[in-house]
């Protein structure tokens, strides 16, 4: 078996699992953040469910650190309240992004399973364990039975081996593989990584590498732990632990072998994690804002190549740098080091621990014609404000907020470029036009809506300004008001209507409200070639079709055209041609979960 399948079986109490099969995971830990947090306790509440293991069970307040945010603070009480009746542990608004934590304080180690509504949790792959995010049900009943059902995924192993050139980083890494796999080429599967350069990586490395999973549209990137992650690991648990590694006869779906000594110091251009292009293409293009942290590139290591950079030196005129550490710890270990010092004394905003700005909370965020280069993992129109991201090393980052413009750190100028205020007015004005709004049966039949498109995100499909939104009747106002030329879907749809679209719908976050969006309005299904890991478990679990398909060639389906589709046999015919196709039909899980109204 391969790594991942020897975890599943082990917390399913099989011998051995194959990939596709679904089986009942038990989960070690179970995580809740201050987004998502509310809607776990409402789960648990409006479903009388009662806590199976205050001991697995935790929260973590990493989105919204500060409580600068109303909502958000009412649902760190929220959260607060629910934990002291039931003896839950909070990692409260001092401590940090989740995912680290559990790494930092010895709660997720080699073999272990975890879930949180953090779609980043596969970040723990970096230790050899398996960690999903998931939506507010799966958490919810997660909390309630210790476990969840899940499909096996397939593997794929990758070797990457050569010498990687100098100034190449693990993030210059990552976003090299984006470059080559994009963000569904590995959709749904599992990666292992072998070779020359991982067993050089550094367990930070590891982490910033896993970290950007979820960008290719994969399960999981996990690293088999060597001896540094070993120690680490049984010097946080105080206990012996005993690795998983995969079999020498293990088999996977595929094998790469990859080359690292091609690999180029790259930028994700804004709107497209994937959209990565080598250094030089965007070199020059003005910032009006820098951004260090993430959970990507905000351990104590990222900092310090930030401080190197900036010692001695001065933010550019104009530019405002942000710096955010992952976890407390880490701030403190900055203080201990000086490094704040440096950042200070350069002109930089240091805050607390956290997310920062990828959840729309703490600092992070960027307005209008607003330019940021930043260290996170995602830059989805709107994700991180209305401005503008690229996507960028921590030594990248750095270099460009002294430059005043995008540059690496041996090509920082002597003088910072100067800002044109007209060339800046301009920007924001073009910006701002942009933002303007554009002028439980088996067999169902509705009016398709034809959207040929891939890589919808969560942020196109309910953007993270609107995640404090609990009641589903609210939802279906905000359902797709991000994605370019459908802002207008709510008040122009209509309930049956049917949407059929690309590859990858749904990839991003784990937000529930980028389903429960689409119910509020009455669409009956979404069939797409396929969908994001996450997305899919949510539509699932609230039982709302989603459906995949290879080819509808034959019915030849145009906007606007009624169809109807058999859940139960896939079977799919144009009632406008009478032609007929096929799409993947239910399976026994999905059948069980719809025919129950949900989850619960």
């Amino acid at each position: 078996m391969t790594i991942i399948e020897k975890i599943i079986a082990a917390h399913a109490g099989k011998k051995a699992v194959h990939p596709g099969e679904i089986v009942d995971v038990f989960i070690d830990v179970r995580v809740a953040r201050d987004f998502g947090g509310a809607n776990v306790v409402k789960n648990m509440e409006d479903h009388a469910l009662t806590l199976a293991d205050p001991a697995r069970t935790f929260f973590t307040f990493d989105t919204n650190p500060t409580g600068s945010d109303q909502k958000y603070a009412t649902n760190q009480q929220i959260c607060r309240i629910f934990a002291r009746k039931h003896g839950i542990k909070v990692y409260d608004i001092n401590s940090g992004i989740g995912t680290h934590l559990l790494i930092e304080e010895g709660l997720v180690y080699p073999g272990v399973t975890a879930v949180s509504t953090d779609s980043h949790a596969n970040i723990l792959g970096a230790v050899g364990a398996f960690g999903q995010g998931m939506g507010d049900k799966d958490i919810a009943a997660a909390w309630a039975k210790g476990s969840v059902w899940f499909k096996v995924p397939p593997s794929v192993k990758l070797n990457l081996n050569g010498k990687v050139p100098a100034g190449i980083t693990a993030k210059e890494v990552v976003l090299n593989l984006l470059a080559r796999f994009g963000a569904n080429e590995l959709l749904g599967y599992s990666i292992e990584m072998y070779g020359d350069v991982v067993n050089r990586l550094h367990l930070y490395d590891r982490i910033t590498i896993a970290s950007m999973a979820t960008e290719m549209g994969a399960i999981t990137i996990l690293f088999p732990p060597d001896k540094e992650v070993m120690q680490y690991c049984e010097s946080r648990t105080g206990k012996e632990i005993e690795p998983v590694y995969a079999d020498p006869d293990a088999r996977y779906d595929r094998v790469i072998d990859l080359d690292a000594g091609s690999f180029v110091i790259r930028v994700s251009r804004p709107g497209k994690p994937h959209d990565t292009v080598p250094v030089d293409q965007v070199k020059k293009t003005k910032i009006d804002s820098a951004f260090v942290g993430s959970c990507t590139n905000g351990r104590i290591e990222d900092m310090r190549v930030v401080a190197d950079i900036l010692k001695g030196k001065k933010v550019a005129p104009g530019v405002v740098l942000k710096i955010v550490p992952t976890t407390d710890k880490v701030w403190v270990q900055c203080l201990t080091e000086g490094l704040l010092k440096i950042f200070k004394d350069a002109g930089a905003l240091v805050s607390n621990a956290g997310c920062a700005g990828c959840a729309a909370g703490q600092v992070g965020q960027n307005g209008p014609g607003e330019v940021t280069i930043s260290t996170g993992n995602r830059n989805f129109p709107g994700k991180q404000g209305k401005g503008e991201v690229y996507l960028a090393s921590p030594a990248v980052v750095a270099a460009s907020a002294v430059a005043g413009y995008i540059t690496t750190a041996d090509d920082i100028p002597e003088k910072p470029a100067v800002f044109d205020i007209r060339e800046k007015e301009e920007r924001i004005r073009k910006s701002a036009e942009k933002q303007k709004p554009h002028n439980l049966p088996v067999v169902l039949e509705g009016r398709v809506w034809v959207i040929e498109r891939d890589n919808i995100d969560t942020d196109m499909i309910f953007h993270n300004r609107y995640l404090t939104v609990t009641d589903i009747k609210e939802m279906g106002q905000y359902a797709l008001n991000n994605l370019e030329g459908y802002e207008h879907f709510p008040k122009e749809v209509r309930p049956g209507d049917i949407i059929i679209t690309g590859k990858n719908f749904g990839a991003g976050s784990s937000r529930q409200q980028a389903v429960d969006c689409f119910k509020s309005l009455g669409v009956q299904a979404i069939l797409a070639r396929s969908f994001g890991a996450i997305y899919e478990r949510n539509a699932i679990n609230a039982a709302f079709p989603v459906l995949t398909y290879d080819d509808l060639g034959e019915p030849e389906v145009r906007q606007g055209d009624i169809i109807r589709l058999n859940l139960e046999t896939g079977e799919l015919e144009n009632l406008r041609n009478g032609k007929k196709g096929k799409v993947h039909p239910f399976s026994e899980v999905q059948m069980e979960i719809y025919q129950h109204g949900g989850l619960f």
